[in-house]
């Protein structure tokens, strides 16, 4: 009896050792899902842009700013006239953080009108207030120590949020979900058209169509297409009138700016199914290759700016990043299309490479 168990058990250890698709999910999975949780998601502030803003420029204000770039946490990026310009930045997304000196901030170090205040986006509130907290520690750590900064009475640091003074998690939240929603809900959708004519033995018909690949794959694409505007509505209608995130920006740049997005989910979407032989396994696919690196490399819980360097880079290549970064600007900041033309193009660039890699895996299929 024993030996029958240990044989049954030893046929499968040899199995499992066999296939690779199971020894790659056994200890591959475990492997990248550890590495990913434990460099991506981090809260920890770091290499937040300053932009300072002062006139004139003193020795003590000097001093200060040279504190808080070396720091681990700062690196003083520009130099700005106006605290305008200095908004500018913040908007442009060049600087993250604004330190504002009050006009002649030496002069005034001994009778209290000496001021400082700290600038940031709000859009991420939580993360906008650790930046706010971790410069305001460093600059009062700087006027305390009368040996290198000599200052009569510390004076007072406000902090400022823009775009969002309220705080609400909802505006920083908001835009990354709907890019992983439309991402995931819309690549799903589609990944199982092509692998369900395979599933139900129509693949012939295709095989035997004079239609072009091409046509195939759009017509293939357009009722999802469809549908996945109907959804987008639903999103922006929840995200609006019940979440209560601002649609600031134009309306048409913000849903032509979701038609791209969604078209490139179904690109996507179209791939998978090309290479997935079961509906199933579309599902999978899709499923596994959206969902994780949507909500840990896309920017939307974590900054990008706290991960290494390697993680960076690998963000490049996740749509969602794009998307979240793009409708912010749009949504909550109010900018126009042109001050997301880079988002906008590199977004299009995925859709076209995308399609075709789709549309070259398809044609060898029919061939």
């Amino acid at each position: 009896m024993m030996k029958t168990f240990f044989s049954f058990v030893n046929k499968e250890v040899r199995h499992i050792l066999r296939d690779r698709r199971t020894m790659l999910i056994l200890f591959g999975m475990p492997l990248v899902m550890m590495l990913l949780f434990g460099f991506a998601i981090s809260t920890d502030v770091r290499n937040v842009r300053l932009v300072v803003v002062t006139t004139p420029w003193d020795n003590v204000a000097q001093q200060i700013v040279e504190r808080l770039d070396a720091s681990e946490y700062f690196v003083h990026t520009y130099n700005a006239p106006t605290v305008e310009k200095a908004k500018q930045l913040i908007r442009d997304q060049k600087a993250d953080l604004a330190v504002v000196f009050s006009p002649r901030f030496a002069d005034h170090r001994y009778d209290g009108g000496a001021r400082i205040q700290l600038i940031t986006d709000g859009t991420d509130p939580n993360m906008s207030s650790l930046q706010a907290a971790y410069a305001s520690q460093i600059i009062v750590q700087a006027l305390q120590q009368g040996s290198k900064v000599s200052i009569g009475s510390t004076p007072m640091v406000t902090t400022r949020l823009l775009y969002n003074p309220q705080m609400k998690s909802a505006y920083n939240f908001v835009p990354g979900i709907m890019g992983m929603l439309l991402l995931l809900i819309c690549a799903m959708m589609t990944s199982v058209s092509i692998a369900r004519e395979k599933e139900r033995g129509t693949m012939e018909v295709l095989l035997v169509s004079p239609a072009r690949p091409l046509l195939m794959l759009i017509a293939k694409a357009v009722p999802y297409f469809l549908l996945s505007i109907a959804i987008l509505c639903i999103i922006l209608g929840i995200s609006h009138f019940v979440l209560g995130v601002p649609l600031s920006g134009n309306l048409s740049a913000i849903f032509a700016l979701c038609l791209l997005y969604i078209f490139l989910a179904l690109c996507i979407g179209l791939l998978i199914s090309v290479l997935a032989s079961t509906q199933l396994q579309a599902l999978l696919i899709s499923g596994m290759v959206m969902l994780m690196p949507s909500i840990l490399l896309s920017g939307m819980i974590y900054p990008i700016e706290s991960m290494p360097q390697v993680l960076q880079w690998l963000t490049c290549i996740i749509p969602t990043r794009w998307f979240t970064a793009a409708i912010r600007k749009l949504m909550i900041m109010g900018v126009g299309l042109d001050m997301v033309a880079k988002e906008v193009m590199i977004l299009a660039a995925m859709a076209a490479l995308i399609l075709g890699i789709a549309l070259k895996k398809f044609n060898i299929r029919l061939e």
